[in-house]
């Protein structure tokens, strides 16, 4: 095995795993370590890889080949696609140790866990061997001192932890996308993953409560005591905080929707008056508008806006004024592949399009699936009686609301899942089935 003897694991968090020919498996998650006797530590057995479709995999430490800080190479094999499961004697390194509070001997020194190294014998077993730990000074943690200690001179590493910090598990979490950190606290404890998703800033965590499956934004939500969990709900788009709160009693909504400034909270109050399954309880009331003296320019400054998902900024709609919804009389709307097209300071009111009928806020879903799919469109407008833009259902609002309503909940996703095992990597049977 070409790698160090000794590697830190939290430096292995995020790094790409690549199976012989070069061809990317997936993402390090974690590392799997199997209990031993109390005189000897703590066997690494293998690593947590994430692969796509949220499905999270093992792979057995004696099929890598490499390991060092840019990426994880695999030998030769089959992979075993099967949804990795923790055994009653394993221990997931980062999930388990990051933040648990020790006292380190001989004098029981209080410290926090930072990081833990995983060290190759010469007869090729891989242990852990040293624990980085930040001495407690003080009531903040994160003034003492950081230092390496042997694994022997640490106590408290095994068994239930104490209520511990959060902020050695966030950094190893903060590099990843929305859906992937939602994927990650879905595998935590229901207490540590309250702690961590309310360690995490208002925007951030609006972001990923939007990723998770209903039953778990709602417990999270409840662990944030009110005031908090109205000041997400103003971060998230008014389309996600509808149909969060629409799996709360009513007398729970209107707590939540009084503590939230009335600005955020009106078109979120609209969104719930709609029926489920239509346009407009599937639609976002804040898409891209722009009157018809509007520049190209301007439409183009407006639609790279980095806070817009690629459904919304793919289009402008043209309104006359009010510029919110529901607007002025809609007139229609331009693409953004018209728009690069166009001289910038032609005015949009020259280059709108209208020859798609717009949707009606009680138009069924099935109807807007095959409109869209019809026109290869991936946002329609949301019009009323008077013809006022109301929103704009985008293809992620479809896909959202056509899937089964678990389809965010990993477990139920793994467990419906038939992929065949690859003939290029690394066979992961040994442990697991041992």
């Amino acid at each position: 095995m070409s790698t160090p003897t000794r590697v830190y694991i939290a430096r292995l968090a995020g790094v790409a795993v690549f199976d012989p020919n070069g061809d990317q498996v997936g993402r390090v998650r974690d590392a799997v370590a199997r209990l031993r006797s109390p005189q000897r530590s703590p066997e690494v057995v293998g690593l947590v890889a994430e692969m796509p479709m949220r499905r999270r995999i093992f792979l057995s430490i004696n099929r890598i080949t490499s390991i060092d800080a840019d990426a994880i190479v695999l030998g030769s094999g089959t992979l075993n696609l099967r949804r990795f499961e923790k055994r009653p004697n394993e221990l997931l390194v980062l999930q388990e140790l990051l933040d648990r509070r020790v006292q380190v001997q001989p004098d029981s020194r209080a410290a926090t866990v930072v990081d833990v190294a995983m060290e190759c014998s010469r007869g090729g077993e891989w242990s852990l061997t040293r624990v980085a730990v930040r001495e407690q000074s003080g009531r903040l943690a994160r003034r003492g001192t950081l230092h390496q200690v042997a694994w022997d001179n640490v106590r408290g590493l095994s068994g239930i932890a104490d209520t511990r910090g959060t902020a050695n598990l966030l950094a190893v979490l903060e590099d990843m996308r929305p859906a992937d950190l939602a994927n990650a606290l879905q595998d935590l404890p229901d207490a540590r993953r309250n702690e961590v998703a309310a360690a995490l800033d208002d925007q951030r965590l609006a972001d990923v409560l939007s990723e998770l499956p209903e039953h778990d934004q709602v417990e999270i939500l409840a662990a944030l005591g009110r005031e908090r969990a109205a000041d997400i709900l103003e971060e998230m788009d008014p389309d996600d905080a509808a149909d969060l709160l629409g799996e709360l009693p009513p007398p729970e909504q209107d707590v939540l929707l009084d503590l939230m400034e009335p600005d955020e909270a009106n078109p979120v109050r609209q969104l719930l008056k709609y029926t489920p399954g239509t346009a407009g309880s599937v639609m976002t009331s804040e898409p891209v508008i722009l009157p018809p003296d509007a520049t190209v320019a301007e439409a183009l400054a407006r639609i790279r806006e980095p806070q817009l998902s690629p459904a919304v900024a793919a289009q402008v709609f043209v309104a006359r004024t009010p510029m919110t919804t529901p607007t002025g009389r809609y007139l229609g709307m331009v693409h953004f592949q018209r728009l690069l097209r166009e001289p910038p300071a032609d005015l949009l009111g020259g280059v709108v399009v209208n020859d798609i009928d717009p949707l009606r806020p009680t138009t069924p879903l099935p109807e807007i699936t095959r409109r869209m799919a019809t026109y290869d469109l991936v946002a329609m407008p949301v019009i009323d009686r008077n013809n006022r833009l109301v929103g704009a259902v985008t293809v992620d609002d479809v896909l959202d609301h056509s899937l089964p309503p678990d389809w965010r909940d990993r477990d139920a996703a793994a467990d419906t899942a038939a992929e065949p095992p690859s003939p290029t990597t690394a066979d992961t049977t040994e442990h697991r089935n041992g």
